[in-house]
């Protein structure tokens, strides 16, 4: 049975559908590293321990976004050189993107690794929680090849329509990682560190998945003439990968501020900051979700010339995104106050204020769901069309809402008004993409490019 799938034809709604259920449940597997972490600390070490893990949360982003943006980046020559069956070109795009982010990789894990200490200092990590903080983020960073080598496998498997095998992976690392949790930190009673470890063996299972997934798949069949440096397919990859990691730094930029601001409300509001912060990954990753598929449908179809499919494509997964989104958030605003108590022991001392700082802003990011999901969409449109500007300059509007919100709504209503930076970032970043894409779409029509008529 063929793995990848061809998204030049059929019906817009089921490619986009299909691609993205897989990736959202793949992308809920990921997240169920952080999350059982969180969970397993929280309920098992105590509050403080939840709040260095918290504490770790924008600066370990710092990499990891970087790095799923890059991946990102590179996929998009993956998904338009296999929409126009260039077999040649296909290779080399996934040879020279397996090299650049080994060297890339490289490079990050040396540089973080070596300034992880000064960055929490940076961000006035409060003594009582920074030893527990600066062991976890300095096992993560060391991590960091393996978080590239399994986000780019999983990347290229579904630039070629594959997002079942990167589930597989996924939801299996997930079970791993719960389970390691458990024996690490609970049952060896390692704390922290037995937290770190079993998240990377559990990205390291699903990355040699992904790995004989793609030995399966005779389109990205590669021979050794194809490991051959080409520089010109480099530089389209730099081209492709490294505004959306430049993008992705500068919000995460915004957030490590924001961060900063907060650990000066104190470890309890931390706590309670930390455990919502681990549900805005599972609700976000659903976004991103729609955001992968459509980046990858408009990538095929982009190659392919099938320029009136991208516009189909894009109102299609507008319609499933915000849908789901608005499931996503009733459902958090009504069973909310449970889960994150899942975080947080009822016994522990100031629980009680942690859950209510919790709640409140889960119910805040809820409200504004929507944002992010239409963000996600138009940015990932765009990139899957070549367009790498715009979406680069996004990231500048998150940093504008993301900064300004926590800066200046602190001062007007308190500490409180960190729940709502970033629903402002969200909000102006989604405004800017919908009308970067239209712009787009005039100038194409004015350069006198037509859209093919197709009924498929």
């Amino acid at each position: 049975m063929s793995r990848e799938t061809n998204m030049t034809v059929g019906r817009p709604t089921k490619l986009i559908l299909g691609l993205a259920v897989p990736l959202i449940l793949t992308n809920v597997g990921q997240q169920l590293y952080t999350v059982a972490d969180a969970s397993i600390v929280g309920r098992g070490v105590g509050v403080e321990a939840l709040a260095a893990l918290g504490a770790t949360d924008w600066l370990y982003w710092l990499v990891l976004w970087t790095v799923q943006a890059m991946t990102q980046g590179f996929s998009v020559l993956v998904s338009q050189t296999f929409g126009s069956n260039d077999k040649k070109g296909l290779r080399k795009a996934i040879t020279m993107s397996v090299l650049l982010c080994a060297a890339v990789g490289i490079l990050l894990t040396v540089v973080f690794v070596s300034s992880a200490g000064w960055l929490l200092h940076l961000l006035d990590t409060p003594e009582n929680i920074y030893d527990g903080a600066h062991i976890y983020l300095t096992m993560m960073y060391a991590g960091t090849l393996i978080t590239m080598a399994y986000n780019m496998a999983a990347a290229i498997l579904r630039a070629l329509g594959d997002g079942k095998s990167p589930l597989i992976a996924m939801f299996t690392a997930g079970c791993l990682n719960i389970v390691l949790d458990l024996l690490f930190v609970i049952r060896f009673g390692w704390g922290i560190p037995g937290a770190a470890a079993a998240t990377l063996l559990a990205q390291l299972f699903a990355f040699a998945y992904c790995v004989i997934a793609l030995r399966k798949i005779p389109a990205a069949s590669v021979e050794k003439p194809d490991w051959q440096p080409d520089s010109s397919v480099i530089r389209r990859l730099c081209h492709l990968g490294l505004p959306l990691a430049l993008q992705h730094f500068v919000i995460v930029i915004s957030g490590i501020i924001m961060q900063a601001v907060i650990n000066t409300c104190g470890f309890v509001f931390l706590a309670g900051f930390t455990a919502t912060n681990k549900l805005h990954g599972l609700m976000d990753c659903s976004a991103s979700a729609f955001g992968y598929a459509a980046s990858t449908y408009t990538g095929q179809n982009w190659g392919a010339n099938r320029l009136d499919r991208v516009r189909m494509g894009v109102r299609s997964t507008l319609v499933l995104a915000l849908s789901f989104s608005a499931l996503l958030a009733a459902g958090m605003i009504l069973f909310g106050r449970h889960v994150v108590a899942l975080f947080i022991s009822a016994d522990a001392a100031n629980a009680a204020e942690a859950l209510s700082v919790a709640y409140d802003y889960l119910v805040v990011m809820s409200t504004f769901l929507l944002s992010a999901y239409v963000l996600h969409t138009y940015r990932s449109a765009l990139q899957g069309m070549g367009f790498t500007t715009a979406p680069m300059l996004s990231g500048l509007t998150e940093f504008a809402g993301r900064v300004g919100a926590s800066l200046l709504l602190t001062r007007v209503i308190g500490e409180r008004g960190l729940f709502y930076t970033d629903a402002a970032a969200w909000t102006f970043a989604a405004v800017f993409l919908a009308a970067s894409y239209y712009i787009q779409l005039l100038i194409i029509r004015k350069k006198g490019l037509t859209y093919q008529n197709t009924k498929q």
